[in-house]
């Protein structure tokens, strides 16, 4: 039977690392490839009313076309401030107003896309590690005397 302490070491790492691969899921999610994603926009906030919200909150957010992201709000009246956060969200994205909804064209040099993805995947490869797991265990273990 495992010592109730070691209990409690694995359940406290274990929610550590879900939380780390969980973090690195979305951030490779949103990384971008050339190809449109809808998840590009998933730290856009808008300012909406006076209140950031997510734009996932305050509009559906479509990729028809492998190269473009539609944004489409619930309320038109705020299709400019839509426009201003994803252009001010330093995303590399120019949107595009035409009235009903925001266009992203997801444009990218098939060179310059490769590099940057992989300066970016190792980025978040070497973010979201576990920072020295097994001092965080032993530090946590009841100290052995003899």
């Amino acid at each position: 039977m495992p010592h109730p302490a070691l209990k409690e070491v694995y359940a406290t790492l274990k929610t550590r690392m879900d939380k780390a691969v969980e973090d690195f899921r979305r951030e490779m999610a949103a990384t971008r490839t050339g190809r449109a994603n809808v998840h590009m926009l998933d730290t856009v906030s808008v300012d909406y009313y006076g209140s950031q919200m997510p734009i996932n909150q305050v509009a559906q957010i479509h990729a028809p076309e492998p190269q473009m992201i539609t944004v489409q709000p619930f309320d038109t009246s705020q299709l400019g401030a839509i426009e201003k956060a994803i252009r001010s969200a330093d995303l590399g994205l120019n949107p595009m107003n035409d009235g009903k909804l925001v266009e992203c064209p997801c444009l990218r040099s098939p060179k310059s896309a490769a590099k940057t993805w992989s300066s970016t995947c190792t980025g978040f490869s070497k973010s979201t590690a576990p920072r020295s797991a097994m001092s965080a265990a032993t530090a946590m273990t009841p100290s052995r005397r003899r």
